[in-house]
């Protein structure tokens, strides 16, 4: 029988966890598992902030990480999808090439988002890639005692950013645009502690304040108003990657491939989306937010899902719903907010030094997850069942 072929593109956190995850549920003479990203190393993305601020992150080469489990690592560009023929195109230094599939995991996840304001683009920073991260970091490097950098952005992105870069570079002028008050879908104790630490940090901060266009040296806003910066960082959002919706794949109108419980297309039951690429239902139909928190559950879903499928066996069911929104506020300082499980906001935080230990914890964990993705238990590997080999009827595809 033909072994069955699942390819997953990306490896973030929910691709290389997809991936790994699948690879250990499933026989090896049964299937063989792909995974298809731009780098050979996994980007803790979660860090970007910290490389730009000038400090060195572990490397964590995937041929390390995926020793042993089978899973192929193919280093390369995704440069088209092909969902109704089942190929993608990946290029690579060797070339261009077109890899088929029987089960595709899609996770290319996202990028930064201007916002279409003018200047950003050509003018601004980014740090949710690695590449932007090192370039902001090799400007920042530039830069002379009191220059000023601007972070537009005021969610949790931006608050670790601003922290992070005025406690590395004290010398600098570092100040924060938010379209809102500062923190101000955290709680009470929250929102002080936040104000405290930029006080602290001196962070100057520009409350209610929408930035319309960036130019070199400088923001203008929405009241005329002109804010000096001769480092514009953006951290508006984030934005999916394009390829989804040039496919015939149901998408929303951000881009998301739009899944089912499962993390199954709703439109394409050979194809599973999850992390930033995925629109997700979280609790009482909310979707969830682009982030790691909702990128992991995601990816255990999916790959657990997918391998029952294959198997014929039950379904299992992740619990996707959030427990805390942990904030990074320079290397010694942080906040943990605790949250509904539809990431509202309570009243309990835990702040200060211990809250920065416990983010350390959860960003060592995440990345230790990537590389032991069923958490250090033993997984079986089950027998792909007759009826899932290529070629023949699907009769999981009707579970």
């Amino acid at each position: 029988m033909q072994q069955h072929r699942i390819i997953v593109l990306g490896a973030g956190y929910a691709g290389a966890i997809a991936a790994g995850r699948v690879a250990r549920r499933l026989r090896r003479e049964d299937v063989t598992v792909t995974l298809v990203n731009a780098e050979p190393d996994f980007v803790e993305r979660v860090r970007m902030h910290q490389l730009a601020a000038g400090q060195d992150l572990k490397p964590r080469p995937f041929a390390e990480m995926f020793a042993g489990t089978g899973v192929k690592l193919r280093v390369g560009r995704v440069t088209a999808v092909d969902i109704d023929r089942k190929a993608v195109t990946v290029e690579s230094a060797d070339g261009e090439e077109e890899l088929a599939y029987d089960s595709l995991v899609y996770a290319l996840g996202s990028a930064w988002n201007t916002q279409g304001v003018p200047g950003a683009a050509e003018h601004a920073h980014e740090i949710a890639s690695r590449p932007g991260a090192l370039r902001l970091r090799d400007r920042l490097a530039t830069l002379a005692p009191g220059q000023s950098v601007l972070i537009v952005g005021g969610g949790l992105t931006g608050l670790e950013a601003a922290t992070e870069f005025a406690e590395a570079r004290p010398d600098l002028d570092i100040a924060l645009a938010a379209r809102g008050g500062l923190g101000d879908w955290l709680s009470p104790a929250g929102r002080r502690h936040v104000r405290k630490v930029f006080d602290r940090l001196g962070i100057t901060v520009h409350e209610h304040t929408s930035v319309t266009e960036v130019g070199a040296g400088h923001v203008t806003t929405a009241e005329g108003t002109s804010f000096p910066a001769a480092v514009t960082v953006w951290t508006t959002g984030f934005a999916v990657h394009p390829l989804a919706a040039a496919t015939t794949l149901e998408t929303s109108t951000s881009g998301q491939i739009v899944v089912d419980a499962t993390m199954r297309s709703v439109s394409h039951p050979d194809v599973y989306a999850i992390g930033d690429a995925a629109l997700v239902a979280g609790p009482g139909g909310k979707p969830l937010r682009m982030s790691c928190a909702s990128g992991v559950p995601t990816a255990w879903q999916a790959a657990d899902a997918l391998a029952a499928r294959l198997a014929g066996t039950k379904i299992p069911s992740t619990p996707l719903r959030y427990f805390n929104q942990c904030v990074s506020l320079g290397r010694k300082d942080g906040l943990i907010q605790y949250v509904t499980a539809d990431d509202r906001a309570v009243k309990a935080a835990l702040t200060g030094r211990i809250a920065a230990v416990y983010k350390e914890l959860v960003c060592k964990g995440a990345a230790w997850g990537v590389a032991n993705p069923t958490t250090g238990l033993p997984a079986r590997r089950r027998p792909v069942a007759v009826a899932q080999q290529p070629g023949a009827a699907r009769v999981a595809d009707v579970l």
